[in-house]
């Protein structure tokens, strides 16, 4: 795999911070941890990831609530913030990114394939994105690991200028393609 130059960058700015990076991964399976660890010297950042596939990993590893899971389901921007604070916990890192959604062919809990939700856990705040994405299961799949980069870099940029500037609140994202 060769490394993504996002994932280069944000470890970068990462490693310039002494800060260490964890992973919850749910329609990612992987992916977003594999595109991590492909950039030479992850290891010195990156602590490790959680594939929380099922909603009872998600539970009983994450720490997500039962009753939120109950209440909401899976594919929720609540779950991701909760996935990531999980990740940050029980990987002891200082930033954790999470995944969920719906990767496809077909809806999920009532959500259309390529409904993605994405958090970055950094310290106390979590910063959100949803992702409605265009394309069969590996397309969706492979632009949310994009995205989840994408925003782990917006994130420690916006906190190496000084200027977090995010807002907790859900932020949408439509790819071409997708209404």
């Amino acid at each position: 795999m060769t490394p993504h130059p996002v994932a280069a960058a944000a470890l970068d700015e990462l490693r310039a911070h002494g800060l260490t990076l964890g992973c919850a991964e749910s329609l990612t399976g992987g992916l977003l941890s594999a595109a991590v660890v492909a950039v030479p010297g992850a290891s010195d950042v990156h602590r490790g990831a959680v594939v929380a596939y099922a909603a009872e990993v998600k539970a009983q590893v994450l720490g997500v609530d039962r009753s939120l899971l109950d209440a909401v389901g899976t594919v929720h921007p609540d779950v991701a913030a909760a996935m990531a604070k999980g990740a940050q916990r029980v990987l002891r890192c200082d930033v954790a990114l999470a995944t969920t959604g719906v990767a496809g062919p077909g809806p999920s809990e009532g959500h259309p394939a390529g409904t993605v939700h994405l958090a970055c856990a950094w310290g106390e705040e979590v910063h959100l994105r949803r992702l409605d994405l265009p394309g069969g299961r590996a397309e969706v799949r492979e632009a949310s690991v994009r995205g989840a980069l994408d925003l782990l870099l917006a994130v420690a940029s916006s906190h190496a200028r000084g200027t977090v500037g995010f807002s907790t609140q859900p932020h949408v994202e439509r790819e071409e393609g997708r209404s």
